[in-house]
């Protein structure tokens, strides 16, 4: 309320510092997250009518302040402990941007050339200009003091432990989730299949031809859809295992406005040469499919792009004694952020899964408070 009434006053300089308060990354939120589910969706105004537009306040606000070079909250004088952060996604840029407020020195290791992670290697330049990327990491990071390691990947030259050795105090893994879960059907490796993850880190170096089948219809799914079809693939379907996608309605719309077609309740069970073989599937009460004998039937397409989520690389778990993973790969942390290891935290999608942004920013808000008190609680060197 505070934010929206300031904006409404025309003091887009106190607004952009309100929302500042609350969120590392209003001009990233304000674009990507599911404001239909989240703020707008509590909004009491949508019960009869309209939400307020809460997301385009917000990326308008921060857009003015980036326009207009205004000053983001300072960090503090440094205490003196330093912090690695490992990762520059949506997590790893919050909890920088919090304890450099409190006055820690942090460094950033980003194991890619840029700052961003997902948020530019993973959602294209029409829904997030990669200039507002660019912002972040002057404005928000670089003024703050804070150090930037790029192409540095913890867990290969540099461990974990190395860091230790280094004298800082608290390590923050905020990696994300970049490997590719799989169909494990016949054909995944063929030269015309490709993963989503992949293909929006730099759609630019593939050549799909005319006719492309999407496998999957999540938001990245959406995303490589729509990314296709600015590309220059004239027939794009994308195949829901489901009676409905699992993408947001919002981007599922601009998905159909854009000439995406839609398929439902089919399993791929094998990728041929020229197209993919799909079967119906009937989905039970319990959650679970079954398929419908004799439906099976091969759609045609130059190239095929799965895109079913994606899941942890490991590295780090598997090159740090001590630091515990779940059956499912991703890092084991409770719900402020401590790992099995003292002086390891994590958050974001390493923790949680593939999620949305704004989960990891919120999440990451939580586990920058837990950090502070840790390091708070150390002996004085």
């Amino acid at each position: 309320p505070a934010f929206i009434a300031e904006v409404k006053e025309g003091n887009f300089e106190k607004a952009s510092q309100v929302i500042g308060e609350s969120s590392a990354l209003p001009a990233v939120c304000g674009r990507v997250c599911p404001q239909e589910s989240q703020c707008e969706g509590k909004c009491i105004l949508g019960i009869k009518g309209e939400p307020v537009s809460i997301g385009k306040l917000e990326r308008f606000t921060a857009d003015w302040a980036r326009e207009n070079n205004i000053a983001p909250i300072p960090a503090k004088e440094k205490k003196g402990k330093k912090v690695a952060v490992i990762g520059s996604g949506p997590a790893g840029i919050t909890i920088a941007i919090i304890l450099a407020r409190y006055g820690y020195q942090v460094t950033i290791f980003e194991g890619k050339d840029k700052i961003g992670g997902v948020l530019r290697y993973g959602i294209p330049e029409f829904r997030l200009p990669k200039s507002v990327l660019d912002d972040i990491e002057y404005r928000h990071l670089e003024l703050k003091g804070i150090k930037i390691r790029p192409n540095t990947t913890i867990g290969g030259a540099i461990g974990i432990d190395d860091l230790f050795r280094d004298g800082y105090k608290a390590i923050f893994v905020g990696t994300g989730v970049w490997k590719p879960n799989t169909l494990h059907i016949k054909g995944e490796t063929f030269g015309n299949v490709h993963f989503g993850i992949n293909y929006l880190n730099n759609p630019d170096s593939y050549r799909l031809g005319k006719r492309v089948i999407v496998i999957g219809a999540g938001n990245a799914a959406m995303d490589v859809a729509r990314t296709a079809i600015r590309k220059g693939v004239e027939h794009l379907t994308c195949f829901s295992i489901t009676k409905e996608v699992a993408a947001s309605h919002y981007e599922f719309s601009y998905a159909q406005l854009e000439g995406v077609q839609f398929e439902y309740n089919k399993r791929p069970v094998e990728i041929k040469d020229n197209g993919v073989i799909f079967i119906d599937v009937i989905e039970n009460e319990d959650g679970t499919f079954t398929d419908v004998e004799g439906t099976e039937k091969l759609y045609e397409a130059d190239s095929t792009i799965i895109s079913i989520s994606q899941g942890p690389q490991n590295r780090i778990v598997n090159t740090t004694e001590g630091l515990k993973s779940t059956a499912r790969g991703l890092l084991d942390a409770d719900e402020t952020g401590h790992t099995s290891r003292p002086g390891i935290f994590a958050s974001g999608d390493v923790v949680n899964g593939a999620r949305t942004v704004v989960e990891a920013v919120a999440h990451s808000k939580i586990v920058a408070e837990s950090m502070h008190e840790y390091m708070q609680s150390l002996p004085k060197d």
